[in-house]
């Protein structure tokens, strides 16, 4: 009796074994646990890869800023009678007025291209961009002034002084930092700028001397020798440099189409006596590859 319960244990536990095996075989045939639907899930819908080349082009307001300051036309005015007696006597230089900054304004046109590098979320990029410009002004300013020598002399002089710039165009290289939240990306810039001026930076001098003869007592007049005497020059396609930075949003349309608002920021060194300062509110449309 005890033999046959022995038996019959055996053969329950034999049956057992056997239904976890096949279980556990099954279960390992089975694609879920394997994580194949984990591997095979779709990026979610609004998702757009911001990495790649692009390359677009828009339009934008610019307020543009020239301030002639600096010592330019101060250094003319010295110039402009040095090695003579009422320039040793007398410094032009203070004589010349400061001129106030001016303002150019109106629509303007670029294009630019570029690459983005996607990390994550994040978006690290470069771009280039050539906008065509125009903005210019021109200041001029005249002076007069009679002083007497220490000879004697009475002069009568004057300084016609005149000071403009035009910014023909400009291109910029810029580093861009960006963040993406699928079909929108907010974006800051920061690069160098090189940009194409016409310039013009010259004093009209005129001496006017009123002397009496020591010998004679003759008085006569007459300008100076070698007045009205012009200093200065105008110059054609000098190139300027500066930094630039900005601030933007891209938006995408689609896979490869983008649409793009941004404050941009270009600042140029002193270019012949003038520094300029571009703030522009930009609009465009890209494609990216």
């Amino acid at each position: 009796m005890r033999s046959r319960q022995i038996t019959v244990m055996g053969t329950a536990a034999l049956v057992a074994c056997a239904l976890t095996m096949t279980t556990a075989a099954e279960a390992a045939d089975f694609p879920v646990l394997r994580g194949s639907q984990i591997e095979d899930t779709p990026p979610p819908p609004d998702y757009i890869s911001w990495s790649g080349f692009y390359f677009g082009g828009g339009a934008g307001v610019s307020s543009t800023t020239f301030d002639p300051g600096g010592d330019g036309l101060q250094k003319l005015a010295r110039f402009a009678f040095r090695n003579t007696i009422l320039g040793n006597q007398v410094d032009m230089g203070g004589l010349v007025s400061e001129l106030p900054s001016k303002r150019d304004s109106g629509a303007q046109y670029f294009g630019f291209v570029g690459y983005n590098y996607l990390f994550g979320d994040a978006v690290l990029g470069i771009e280039a961009d050539y906008t065509r410009s125009n903005h210019s002004y021109l200041l001029t300013d005249y002076i007069a002034r009679r002083f007497v020598d220490s000879t004697g002399t009475v002069n009568d002089f004057s300084l016609s002084t005149r000071q403009g710039a035009e910014l023909l165009d400009y291109a910029t290289a810029r580093i861009r930092m960006g963040w993406a939240y699928g079909r929108i990306m907010p974006f800051a810039t920061l690069g160098a700028a090189v940009g194409r001026f016409n310039t013009t930076s010259t004093i009209l001098a005129t001496n006017e001397l009123t002397q009496a003869n020591p010998a004679t007592g003759v008085v006569s007049q007459g300008q100076a020798v070698g007045y009205p005497l012009m200093v200065g020059e105008t110059k054609r396609n000098v190139y300027g440099f500066g930094l630039t930075a900005g601030l933007g949003v891209d938006m995408a349309l689609t896979e490869n189409l983008f649409l793009r608002t941004e404050y941009q920021l270009v600042r140029f060194a002193d270019v012949e006596g003038t520094t300029t300062t571009i703030n522009t509110g930009r609009i465009a449309a890209a494609l990216k590859f």
